[in-house]
């Protein structure tokens, strides 16, 4: 497969990813009457066992067994378990305790963190636009800050968190199905553990109705099919350029908020979101005409 090809289904998954995500909230919304620590283990539980039925079918087995005999790439999928492991428990707490906004405003951040991270750790350089847009996003946190003496923690967790779990599955460049395999499976003792240990009415699916059983079970879907399609498209593209795709997810999210769970949006939220959507536009128009450069460099030659 060429580079090119590589790329289109790149973007093909990085769309794919990002949209599931931003309607992601509806499916939380509707188990929000269970503890977020019980969702995040059933996330991981059926996660573990969907990805196993994955593997299975693809007689993919040989690649795990690869990974979990490398120490190097272990080390690396401990920590982004641990990573995305808390990255899930903050989203499903949000959302169910009416969060959404600052949620999506973290995953607004998230693009302008992939730019910087990918500079930092992987060399990559930016250009002056890009420049710009992280200083317009720094900018709109701190007048959050200074003005209504409010930090958005949500929002900056949630951004950094899957920064960094990005960054991470960028640079052990393991497969899709094998990497969440393994970071599911070193979660689950874990969930299973918080499970036993911690009872609830919901816990025991005897108690609950079958409809919210189905629910708890869906969870492995709803996790696994879009982090399949960004762990895909990680490996396929830049992270920079991953970055430009993910404010579709934010974006549903932040309509899924306002217009039909409610959520109020603030001074403190204008002003912030102001400063982070004005950057996405430049990164958004940089990276447009700097794809248009490149294409007119490559005809020339």
């Amino acid at each position: 497969m060429d580079q090119q090809q590589q790329t289109q289904r790149g973007v093909i998954l990085a769309l794919a990813a990002y949209t599931m995500w931003g309607i992601a909230p509806i499916y939380f919304k509707s188990v929000s009457q269970v503890p977020a620590m019980e969702i995040l283990s059933h996330r991981v539980i059926w996660s573990f066992v969907l990805l196993g039925v994955i593997i299975t079918f693809q007689r993919g087995w040989s690649r795990v067994k690869q990974v979990v005999t490398n120490r190097r790439q272990l080390v690396f999928l401990i920590a982004s378990a641990i990573l995305i492991g808390g990255n899930w428990l903050i989203f499903i707490w949000s959302v169910a305790n009416n969060y959404m906004l600052q949620a999506s405003l973290g995953y607004f951040i998230n693009p302008i963190l992939n730019v910087f991270l990918g500079m930092v750790f992987l060399s990559e350089r930016l250009r002056p636009m890009q420049w710009v847009a992280v200083a317009l996003s720094v900018t709109g946190v701190a007048i959050q800050v200074i003005t209504f003496g409010s930090l958005p923690w949500i929002s900056l967790l949630l951004a950094s968190s899957f920064g960094c779990y990005g960054l991470l599955r960028k640079k052990v460049s393991v497969g899709a199905e094998a990497g969440l395999f393994i970071e599911t499976a070193i979660m689950v003792p874990v969930a299973l553990l918080f499970l036993w240990l911690t009872p609830s009415l919901s816990s025991n699916p005897l108690n609950n109705p079958t409809t919210l059983n189905l629910l708890l079970i869906a969870a492995g879907v709803v996790t696994t099919l879009p982090l399949l399609c960004f762990t895909g498209a990680a490996t396929k593209l830049n992270l920079s350029t991953l970055g430009f795709f993910q404010y579709i997810g934010p974006s549903l999210m932040f309509i899924l908020a306002v217009t039909v769970y409610g959520e109020a949006f603030k001074a403190e939220d204008l002003s912030t979101f102001g400063f982070i959507w004005l950057a996405l536009v430049i990164f958004t128009l940089d990276a447009i005409r700097h794809r248009h450069r490149q294409r007119r460099l490559v005809k020339q030659l």
